[in-house]
């Protein structure tokens, strides 16, 4: 008697029929499951219920997770497993891309740089007064290595008001003269700054007149310096330097009283270290001995005075290129530059000023700067023009044999071992 239940098709054990034939839904199954090798054979057949196959998630785990109806579960269009009930198709969260975000941050950053650098120069160079005309100069002596700036303060009182004249001291006189004079030699073996005395002995050459055109033949006549500039201003002033001392000047810059004042202010005053207290009625100069902040108003003062001192214009010299070289220095630091609420007034009161000629450039004027700062850190040297003594018109005569000297060094660029006074 047959052990398969009743209504069975009376087929044998693998569920062939009678007739020998297995019903197709069943070989069908089997077949898949031979052939997936996804996992173990069911160990027998439930009753009426043909043998299912095991599928597994690849990982050798059953993915019906116990669910062993033969429906297979997946996405809308029958492919792959679903993903879990409240995922809602999101994965992990990456890690943050630190590398990505500084690397833009760093190009965000030198961009704001660059287009503040850019903007800040054509602005700075539309602010330069490029107004001596050096071609104007004739007969001038051939160049050498470094440049040569001539540096002029001159008592213009140009753009003041009654109540500034009258708080600077600086009385109310047409026209304009020069209260100082320096060369500034930048080179490769060391920065020199030459002060020239305003009451030095000078022969006034044969030149061209600046607005005339006009040829004015030499005749040997001498004069102080300054009187040079009173008379055809910084072009007559630049061929007699050149003439007296065969030295070329290839930048000329020059600012007024009232420019160097707002300069000092704007940077917040300079420090200088006064080593004897003195006074002057005339420059409106009261200092005490030991360090002190000047002011705008101070400083103009300091750099002014003469007749206080027992030297004159050479002991004035020195003050003029002691307070220049500290204004630099102070100006020149990351406090200043750094700071635009500092920089652009600083640079602005200066600018304004200044007049330069039609070749300085910005990268010439900021060489010219930083070559007043570096002296002031013992990177050069000042001095005074070489002077033997005074001249029969009782105006300072230069040592003619150290000038030679001192121009032949600056020509060739070496460093300068001569001294002055």
């Amino acid at each position: 008697m047959s052990d398969w239940p009743q209504g069975h098709n009376g087929g044998d054990r693998h569920g062939r029929g009678s007739t020998g034939a297995e019903p197709e839904g069943a070989r069908v199954m089997r077949q898949v499951q031979r052939g997936s090798g996804a996992g173990p054979r069911p160990s027998a057949p439930s009753r009426g219920v043909p043998p299912q196959p095991t599928y597994t998630d690849g990982y050798g785990e059953d993915a019906y997770d116990g669910y062993n109806t033969g429906q297979v579960y997946g996405s809308p269009g029958g492919g792959g497993p679903q993903e879990p009930p409240g995922s809602h198709g999101r994965g992990p969260r990456p890690a943050p891309n630190w590398r990505k975000r500084i690397k833009w941050t760093a190009i965000t950053v030198v961009t704001v740089l660059v287009v503040v650098s850019v903007g800040t120069y054509f602005w700075a160079d539309s602010k330069l007064k490029r107004e001596v005309d050096l071609s104007k100069v004739i007969d001038r002596p051939d160049g050498g290595e470094g440049t040569n700036y001539l540096i002029v303060g001159s008592d213009s009182r140009e753009g003041m008001s009654a109540e500034e004249k009258k708080k600077l001291h600086t009385g109310s006189a047409e026209g304009k003269r020069t209260d100082s004079m320096m060369i500034l030699h930048v080179g490769d073996n060391g920065n020199t700054m030459i002060s020239l005395p305003r009451d030095s002995n000078v022969t006034i050459p044969t030149f061209k007149g600046s607005e005339s055109g006009k040829t004015f033949p030499g005749t040997g006549r001498q004069v102080k310096l300054n009187a040079a500039y009173a008379e055809d201003g910084p072009e007559l002033l630049v061929r007699t330097v050149e003439a007296n001392t065969g030295l070329r000047i290839d930048h000329y810059a020059e600012i007024g009283f009232g420019g160097f004042a707002k300069i000092v202010d704007a940077v917040g005053g300079v420090e200088m270290d006064i080593p004897k207290a003195f006074k002057d009625d005339k420059s409106g100069a009261d200092f005490k001995a030991g360090k002190q902040t000047l002011n705008g108003e101070q400083a103009l003062a300091f750099v002014r005075t003469r007749y206080a001192f027992a030297g004159s214009d050479l002991d004035r010299t020195k003050n003029q290129q002691k307070f220049l070289a500290a204004l630099a220095s102070q100006t020149a630091t990351p406090s200043t530059v750094l700071n635009p609420f500092k920089l652009y007034p600083t640079m602005g009161a200066g600018l304004d000023t200044l007049t330069v000629d039609k070749d300085m450039s910005l990268w010439n004027l900021a060489s010219m700067f930083w070559a007043m700062k570096g002296i002031t850190g013992g990177e050069g040297k000042s001095m005074n023009m070489p002077i033997s003594g005074n001249s029969a018109n009782g105006n300072l005569q230069w040592d003619t044999a150290k000038v030679k000297t001192l121009v032949n060094q600056l020509k060739n660029d070496e460093t300068v071992t001569v001294s002055g006074n």
